[in-house]
């Protein structure tokens, strides 16, 4: 019985419930994998029966149950469980609630994805190793360019152990590993600035950080999973909460289910019905109407405790490394990960090597029998047999063998003036090559540099925008006993906070202890950390989106996602135009601020040179009003708080820099159109306006991005005092702020602010700025990667 049991255990480990660390996979999606590649079921070709799929992976390399591999197999192709498909469904793959249609009605092939798992199988990459019955090869393991273990995490349940690990973002596990390849003795603090924490095909909110850093440290971990939940108003008199993520792995049914049940057990208070409107159109919309009188923040948090619409997520990263188990952290699965990808890229390039030099050795023995042609074809036909003729053909002209025998099964029509040309530019090329491939094996660097540059290419293919938001704190909720009612009434405790937009458009709540308690500086960089706007206000109160079109919105800072003041991750935030649900896509938001009675009044600048200071602010009952009343083609570009002795400074597309004192635009209603603030030249637009309050004149900066009409042109940088601009008067054309060099043609972007200055790329990551310049209107130094948006630093220096 214990021969037996050890012999069952070691194949449940190593056969079937535990991923390779290197490829991420476990042996039955590999074979699926595989045996999908050799029926040449490519993206580009036709949808087949998955019956046929696993037919074929049972017969050739899996001999375990045809239930066991289409499961396998459907897992592969769902969405909402792998983070990046491999497997492209077509038909009932089933849902979260309810399993897939039989084998013999649904169909798929390889999505293309998985043709970067496979690629190169043929150029000896891997080890085979002989199916159940030696009748067959397969691979050990897949070649893999990307990592699939943390992109889509896995599931696994061995004796004696078992595995769950959460999918991640494929392009922040790419980062990440590149900048572990380019730094071996980087820290965990290092790659967590790429990887923050887990993706899920969910989406949602993931709250504890501390548990992820644990995991990624040690390989064990847990971390809270959060629906995505708004609070809107469903009839004219009844607020709702409306769901549009839930937790991985959790469908619409078992939360509704347990919200009726918790209701009818008198555990959830507040709810009047549930709604599910989802569909394929607008996806998850889950409405829970909240009873008059209740507060819907409250009930939320009611809701996070007593159902699934918070569910904990337990990190254990356990996965096979030189065919043992092993508990991994983030850097060790990196490490397995790229020293296979360093493995495969070396026998790629070695095998390549030699089939160029095989080639190579062939070619320069035809060109040789090319050029002495005649006397070539006389050697032949004076020959009794080809034998013959080979070993006479080698005496001559000093060939190899094989190049003899090619040379005699050479056809006819090679003997052209053409196909010679032809034959000395492969030969060239072929040499080209050589080199390269030897470069990079005789290079080690340059083979970890291949390696990179090949990660890469699979990010800027595959990579996708984060869908889970990461977040630290959480907000209080107290339960007490309403005045004369007979229902609990939940009411959410107050308390002061920060909202943070960062320049690539992300909000994140920072809850304070004190209204007057500043945000400590980060003590390192990380992505998304150009500032665009700090606004104070409490958990309970609203902040104020401004649109291009001329609107403003009101918006519920409760629902934000929260960060602890001394922990601010920008990354963790949710992009502010999708939680302010604009209707139109071509509409977006400029700028976040606050709605106290005592604010300075709001400065607003369109893109043709017009400005306004708005006089009050009043929303009444309403979401959103009107702030400006637009010409044709026009839209706002920027907007702030400005008192009257604050600067109004506006710089356009053509370097030209204005600013004039804030008192000399008068406060105008909500419907005026403002009035002229800069004018400009002919095909000028206005590129930024900036608000510099008087003590900020002597410390301010000027930073401006000029770039020529090609779309690849990160173009130059140039940051000077903003104290060596004059002011001048209002509507006049100001002066030159930054000299265009050779191929440029306009700015792109400025900003004019307080010291220290960032720069963001679209994704959020660091770009380096140059020092700063006195010149008032000189040339700026290019950039080595385009700048896509301009910031400041969050928060204060930390005091000695």
């Amino acid at each position: 019985m214990e021969s037996s049991f050890l012999e069952y255990a070691y194949s449940v480990i190593y056969s079937r419930a535990l991923p390779d660390a290197r490829d991420g996979l476990k042996p039955v999606q590999r074979r699926i994998l595989y045996q999908m590649t050799e029926m040449g079921l490519r993206p580009d070709r036709g949808h087949v029966k998955c019956s046929r799929v696993v037919g074929e992976v049972m017969g050739r390399l899996h001999p375990h149950g045809d239930t066991a591999i289409y499961d396998a197999l459907v897992r592969l192709a769902q969405p909402f469980v792998q983070r990046v498909t491999t497997v492209d469904g077509h038909g009932n793959f089933g849902s979260l609630d309810d399993g897939p249609a039989a084998p013999r009605y649904t169909e798929a092939r390889l999505a293309p994805a998985a043709l970067a798992m496979t690629e190169s199988l043929d150029e000896d990459v891997v080890d085979f190793v002989p199916n159940y019955d030696n009748s067959e090869q397969q691979p050990s393991v897949l070649p893999a360019a990307w990592p699939h273990l943390l992109v889509n995490g896995a599931q696994g349940i061995a004796v004696g152990m078992a595995t769950s690990m959460a999918p991640h973002n494929l392009g922040e596990v790419i980062d990440g590993a590149r900048h572990l390849l380019a730094h071996p003795d980087a820290s965990l603090d290092d790659i967590m600035a790429f990887i923050p924490g887990p993706d899920l095909p969910s989406g949602g909110t993931i709250v504890g950080l501390s548990g992820i850093r644990d995991a990624y440290a040690n390989g064990r971990g847990s971390f809270r999973m959060r629906a995505t939940a708004s609070f809107e108003r469903v009839t004219a008199r009844k607020q709702g909460i409306v769901v549009t993520d839930l937790p991985y792995m959790v469908g619409p049914e078992k939360v509704i289910e347990k919200i009726k049940d918790g209701v009818q057990k008198k555990k959830l208070a507040g709810i009047s019905n549930v709604v599910d409107l989802t569909d394929r159109k607008h996806g998850l919309r889950l409405v829970i109407e909240i009873k008059t009188g209740f507060d819907p923040a409250a009930v939320l948090e009611q809701l996070y405790r007593h159902t699934p619409l918070d569910e904990p997520f337990h990190m254990n990263n356990v996965a096979l490394v030189d065919g043992e188990p092993k508990t991994l952290g983030l850097i060790e699965l990196l490490q397995v990960f790229l020293d296979h990808r360093i493995q495969v890229v070396r026998r790629r390039s070695a095998y390549r090597l030699a089939r160029k030099r095989e080639r190579l050795h062939l070619v320069e023995g035809l060109l040789i029998a090319i050029v002495d042609i005649d006397e070539v074809i006389q050697i032949i036909r004076s020959s009794d047999d080809a034998a013959e003729a080979g070993e006479r053909l080698r005496m001559v002209f000093d060939l190899s063998e094989a190049q003899s025998e090619y040379i005699l099964e050479l056809r006819l029509r090679r003997l052209t003036k053409f196909s010679r040309i032809e034959l000395e530019a492969e030969a060239d090329e072929l040499r080209r090559a050589i080199a390269e491939l030897e470069a990079i094996l005789g290079d080690e660097q340059l083979l970890k540099r291949t390696v990179s540059d090949e990660l890469a290419a699979v990010s800027k293919q595959f990579a996708t925008p984060r869908r889970t938001l990461l977040t630290e704190g959480n907000h209080i909720v107290t339960a007490k006993r309403g005045k004369g009612a007979a229902a609990q009434s939940l009411e959410l405790e107050d308390a002061p906070a920060k909202v943070v937009l960062s320049a690539t458009g992300r909000v994140l709540r920072v809850d304070l202890e004190d209204p007057e308690q500043s945000i400590p500086r980060p003590a390192r960089r990380s992505k998304h950390d150009a500032i665009q706007a700090v606004v104070t206000t409490s958990v309970r109160g609203d902040v104020g989106a401004i649109t291009n079109t001329g609107r403003i919105v009101r918006l519920p800072v409760v629902s934000l996602p929260a960060a602890p003041v001394n922990s601010v991750l920008l990354g963790a935030g949710v992009k502010l135009k999708d939680y302010a649900a604009l209707p139109d896509p071509k509409e977006g938001i400029i700028q976040l601020i606050s709605l106290g009675d005592d604010e300075k009044p709001l400065v607003l600048a369109t893109r043709q040179g017009v400005v306004k200071r708005v006089a009050e602010l009043d929303f009444g009952r309403g979401r959103e009003i009107d702030i400006i009343t637009l010409k044709d083609g026009d839209e706002l570009v920027a907007a702030g708080r400005a008192a009257n002795e604050d600067e109004l400074v506006f710089v356009s597309s053509d370097s030209s820099l204005l600013h004039f004192a804030a008192e000399k635009v008068r406060p105008q209603g909500r419907s005026a159109a403002g009035m002229a603030g800069i004018r400009l030249a002919d095909g000028a637009r206005v590129v930024q306006m900036s608000v510099v309050a008087p003590s900020e004149m002597e410390t301010a900066q000027l930073v401006t991005i000029a770039r020529s009409d090609e779309a690849d042109d990160p173009g130059s940088a140039k940051i000077t005092p903003f104290s060596e601009y004059p002011s001048k008067g209002r509507a006049t054309g100001g002066v030159r702020s930054h000299r265009f060099i050779r191929g440029e043609t306009h700015l792109a972007l400025a900003l004019v602010a307080a010291a220290p200055l960032r720069a963001n790329a679209q994704d959020g990551a660091q770009r380096q700025l140059p020092e700063l310049i006195g010149k008032r209107d000189g040339s700026g130094i290019p950039l080595d990667a385009a700048v896509a948006q301009l910031g400041v630093v969050l928060g204060e220096e930390p005091q000695e």
